[in-house]
Formats: C-alpha cells, structure tokens, sequence
C-alpha cells in the first residue's frame, strides 16, 4: 500500500505516525518516537543553543555546528530505518511530511545566541529542517505543512483521526494526532512538493 510519513518535531525527538490506505480506509502502519540526538549527547545537544549560551564566541560556534551536524546525521538515520521498516511491510512510501511555522530570519550563530527567544526559535526550526533534509536524503517527496492548516483542518479530518486512535491505542496525544493529520494531507497531496521550513 502507497504510505506518507507525519512527523512533528519537538527538542531532540519527533512523533512519527505512518499512514496508508487500504480498501478505501486510512490505517497507521507505524507510529514512534524517533530520537535525533544521541543518549550521550542528551545534555547539550537537545538545545545546543541553550548549551553554547554561556561560552565564548567560538567555543559557542563550534558547539552549535556540532548540535545541527549532529541531528541532522541522525534524522537521515533514523528516517532511513523507517522507510525501510515500511518497505519490508511492502508499502511504498509516498511523501514525509514535516508540520512548519513561520520560517526563521536569517540570523549568525552570535545573532541567535545574543537574545534569548531566538535560541528557542533556533532549536525548534533545528530539528525540524533536519527531518525535512532526511526525507530528501532518503529519496523522499518532503511537504513542509503549515501547523496553522491543522487549526483549519475539518472536523471530518479530526474525526477520522481520532477513530484511528481509539483502533490502535496509547499513544495517541496531542502529538500522534497532529503527525497523523500531516500524514493525511501528505497521502491526499498532488505529486508537487511544498519546500518550506
């Protein structure tokens, strides 16, 4: 069955839901948590911004470019062991679709690390343009979804997801719902691929 990949991304891990389509009703194939940071690394490279806060200009620099380096490393992983879990099942998957906010400007690393809320901004576009360059690397078509298109999603689309929560089971938060609904609209989406980050 043709599948598409939903993610949402948090610091350090996103919640990845894998929806197909069988005899005209959706089905999640896969869910979990993908880690994009090493156990080793959980300390710092989480929020590596946050962690290069207090130390010198280039000591900073340099623990940020690991920090992206890093996740960006591990989300190709981690996204190639979910394409290939997916095609071992026999599914052929589609799209991965990574939920997005407004882009972010186009700071320097010291810009960023000189005013607070931009280091949360930072981190949190970090990881997901990571999945979204995972997907490429993989071969993957990548939809960048707006969350605001969740907010006006329709009620028959929340419905839908909710009936597929209540037939798997825990988990199924906040989280699981929004990735499924990303992997919804991926799975309905014209061959075209939205680029945003």
């Amino acid at each position: 069955m043709k599948v598409a990949f939903g993610l949402k991304a948090h610091s350090g891990w996103a919640a990845l839901v894998v929806l197909g389509r069988s005899d005209g009703a959706l089905q999640v194939v896969d869910r979990c948590r993908m880690e994009l940071v090493e156990k080793e690394e959980m300390s710092w490279a989480k929020q590596p911004y946050h962690a290069a806060e207090n130390l010198s200009a280039d000591e900073g620099r340099d623990l940020v470019r690991r920090g992206i380096e890093s996740a960006r490393r591990i989300a190709v992983r981690e996204m190639r062991k979910a394409a290939q879990r997916a095609r071992r099942a026999g599914h052929e998957v589609v799209a991965s679709a990574v939920l997005v906010t407004d882009p972010m400007p186009d700071w320097t690393v010291d810009e960023i690390l000189a005013v607070h809320f931009r280091m949360h901004k930072a981190e949190g576009v970090l990881f997901r343009d990571a999945l979204a360059r995972a997907a490429e690397a993989c071969g993957l078509r990548f939809l960048g979804i707006p969350k605001r298109t969740l907010a006006t999603s329709t009620a028959g689309a929340r419905r839908t997801i909710a009936a597929l929560g209540k037939s798997i089971g825990p988990p199924w938060g906040k989280d699981q719902k929004d990735a499924a609904l990303a992997a919804m609209i991926a799975l309905h989406s014209p061959g075209g691929a939205s680029r945003r980050r």
